[in-house]
C-alpha cells in the first residue's frame, strides 16, 4: 500500500518566483526549480555542480503546448549556463534539476533515457531532444536503487508542477476499472461509442473511441470547432480517437463524442447503468 510522504519546499530567495529547493525525506537526492533568468545567480549553490538529470520546460506559442528537453551532466549547474547562453536553447523559461552525491555517469544516463521514454509515453508535452538518449549497463542492485530514484523523482515533478512523465490515465487501474464496470460510456443510435473516466486532469476520452460521424442543429459551434481541430491533428482518424485525450469536462467530451450539446453528467453512464 502507498505511505505518505513529508516534502518540504524552500524558497532561496523568499520568492515563489524564483529558486526553490524541494526535499523528500529519506531520500538522498534533491530537487531544484529554477526559472531560466536565475541560473546565473546560482554559483552560491555549490550542489548543483554535481552529477544528475534535469528538464528544460518551455512552451508552443502556436497551441499551448509544453516542451520538454531532458538531459543529463556531471555538472548540471554548468550545462545550464550553457542552454542558457545566446547559442544554447531558445524555448525554455524554467528548468527542474535533479541531483544526488551518490549518482554517477552511468546512472544519470540511465535515468535521461528512462525520463524520455515515460515522457513521450505520457505525450503531455513535446520532446525536444532530437536523438534517444543512450542507454547505461547497470547491475541488478544499480538498477534498482536508480528505479526508485526514478519513483520519487517523478512524484517531485508532479509536485512541482509539471506532469511530464505521468500518463493521463493509468491503464493497469483502467482496466481494472472496466473489470468492475467503473468506466464510463457513450453509446448512441448515430454512431458514437465511447469510453471514458474522470481524471485529475479533467475527463479522459479514451484511445479507440469513435465519434458521430454527423452533428445534430444543436451541436454549438466551439464544439464543431473542437471537433475539426482534433481530426486535423490527427488526434480523430477515421471518426476514431487515436490517443488518450483529456477534456475540460464531462460535457465537453460528450459533446464532441455525440456532436451535439450535452449534459455530460447525464451522458456518460457506467455500463451497468
Amino acid at each position: 500500500m502507498p505511505f505518505g510522504k513529508t516534502i518540504s519546499l524552500f524558497l532561496i530567495d523568499g520568492d515563489p518566483n524564483k529558486r526553490w529547493v524541494c526535499e523528500l525525506s529519506n531520500w538522498n537526492g534533491k530537487a531544484y526549480k529554477l526559472p531560466r533568468i536565475s541560473v546565473k545567480n546560482c554559483d552560491d549553490r555549490e550542489d548543483l555542480s554535481a552529477c544528475g538529470v534535469y528538464f528544460l520546460f518551455g512552451w508552443d506559442d502556436s497551441d499551448k503546448k509544453g516542451i520538454v528537453y531532458i538531459g543529463e551532466a556531471e555538472d548540471v549547474l554548468s550545462r545550464l549556463k550553457q542552454h542558457d547562453a545566446p547559442n544554447g536553447k531558445d524555448f525554455w523559461n524554467e528548468c527542474i534539476v535533479f541531483i544526488s552525491n551518490r549518482l554517477n555517469k552511468a546512472h544519470i544516463k540511465y535515468l535521461e533515457r528512462r525520463c524520455y521514454l515515460l515522457a513521450k509515453a505520457a505525450g503531455r508535452y513535446t520532446v525536444e531532444n532530437s536523438t534517444v538518449p543512450a542507454d547505461a549497463s547497470l547491475n541488478e542492485r544499480e538498477q534498482a536503487e536508480m528505479d526508485e530514484f526514478l519513483y520519487n523523482l517523478r512524484m517531485i515533478s508532479n509536485v512541482l508542477g509539471h506532469k511530464v512523465l505521468e500518463p493521463l490515465i493509468d491503464h493497469v487501474k483502467t482496466n481494472a476499472a472496466e473489470e468492475k464496470s467503473e468506466l464510463l460510456a457513450i453509446s448512441t443510435a448515430r454512431g458514437a461509442c465511447a469510453k471514458g473516466m474522470m481524471t485529475g486532469d479533467g475527463f479522459v476520452v479514451l484511445k479507440g473511441s469513435r465519434i458521430a460521424e454527423s452533428e445534430t442543429k444543436s451541436c454549438k459551434k466551439h464544439v464543431s470547432a473542437l471537433r475539426k481541430k482534433l481530426m486535423q491533428e490527427g488526434k480523430i482518424q477515421d471518426w476514431v480517437f487515436t490517443e488518450d485525450y483529456v477534456f475540460s469536462s464531462p460535457s465537453a467530451a460528450a459533446g464532441v463524442v455525440e456532436g451535439m450539446s450535452a449534459n455530460g453528467l447525464t451522458e456518460w453512464k457506467k455500463k451497468s447503468d
